[in-house]
């Protein structure tokens, strides 16, 4: 496989052909951690880059072993404090429920991170599973720094500049005034199945250790919000590429807490599309659910205008 990334500098090595499993990775082995599907099933990428300089768009093509791989589905709450982050959301939970549903029929591994909920999951086998793994000593420390309280990834500024848009308002794009912040949420939305097999965690060690025990080296990643928590959670992209992996977002089922009146003053989906280019510029590529899905069209949302 690729070599680590050291620090948080961009992914640079990403047509790797499909690791051989090592022992943590057993076949056929049913140890209640998913993987479930046809030994030897690849996952075929369609990955875009941008060149860090000139922003130019670039797509390559590499096969993964989906026993190697696992899908983090990120803070997809059942609420938000934010009315138009909640409908999206929402509108998000169908089609992440399908690439989960498809990337787990293939033998990828389903990891739900809903960041400060899971004693709702308590007593289940997909949060046991994950805190009865073996601790697994990571190659680079977690980051001892914080963001609203929880552990978080910040950028090495060596690496990667400041993000294309400013959320320092929170993000909130409700027409009408920002809505109270707080945290409403309970639990994962109900609309994204945690099934047999799945892991729940939201700590960072316990994604380590459950990665490192399935013999992952591929990551992929869903969920919100691209410009926060997708990037700077313990699971998120940030520590992912510091500890070694292969990562890729995937760019159609995320989307940002941004407000249209904060810099550079463009619509919401356009806000989320200079995050998606700022990732594949510094930090790793993205690709489209249907590399997943195997069909179909990329997700849009309902108020989305066509490209």
């Amino acid at each position: 496989p690729p070599p680590a990334v050291p620090a948080l500098k961009r992914q640079k090595t990403f047509e790797a052909p499909a690791a051989t499993p090592g022992p943590d990775a057993k076949e056929d082995e049913d140890d209640g951690g998913g993987g479930g599907g046809a030994a030897g099933a690849e996952l075929l990428l369609v990955a875009r880059r941008r060149d860090g300089k000139t922003g130019a768009a670039s797509e390559s093509r590499c096969r993964w072993d989906a026993k190697r791989t696992a899908i983090v589905v990120c803070d997809m709450w059942d609420a938000h404090w934010c009315r138009s982050a909640a409908a999206r959301v929402g509108e998000l939970a169908g089609p992440i429920a399908g690439v989960a549903a498809a990337g787990r029929s293939r033998g990828c591994s389903i990891v739900h991170c809903p960041s400060g909920v899971t004693a709702f999951y308590s007593g289940t086998d997909a949060l046991e599973n994950a805190r009865g793994l073996p601790h697994a000593d990571p190659p680079e420390p977690f980051s001892t720094k914080t963001r609203w309280g929880y552990p978080w990834c910040w950028p090495d500024e060596e690496a990667e500049p400041s993000l294309p848009i400013d959320d320092s308002d929170g993000g909130c794009s409700c027409a009408g005034g920002k809505c109270a912040s707080g945290e409403p949420w309970t639990r994962q939305n109900a609309g994204i199945p945690i099934e047999r097999g799945d892991f729940i965690a939201d700590e960072g060690q316990l994604v380590y250790n459950i990665l490192s025990h399935k013999g992952i080296k591929n990551v992929i990643l869903v969920g919100v919000h691209l410009n926060m928590c997708v990037l700077g959670r313990p699971f998120g992209v940030r520590q992912l590429l510091r500890q070694g992996f292969n990562v890729v977002v995937v760019r159609d089922l995320t989307d940002t807490m941004y407000n249209p009146k904060m810099r550079p003053c463009v619509s919401h989906f356009e806000g989320t599309r200079l995050v998606v280019e700022h990732v594949e510029k510094y930090l790793c590529p993205s690709i489209g659910s249907t590399c997943i899905t195997g069909g179909g069209a990329e997700f849009k949302f309902s108020q989305q205008k066509p490209q």
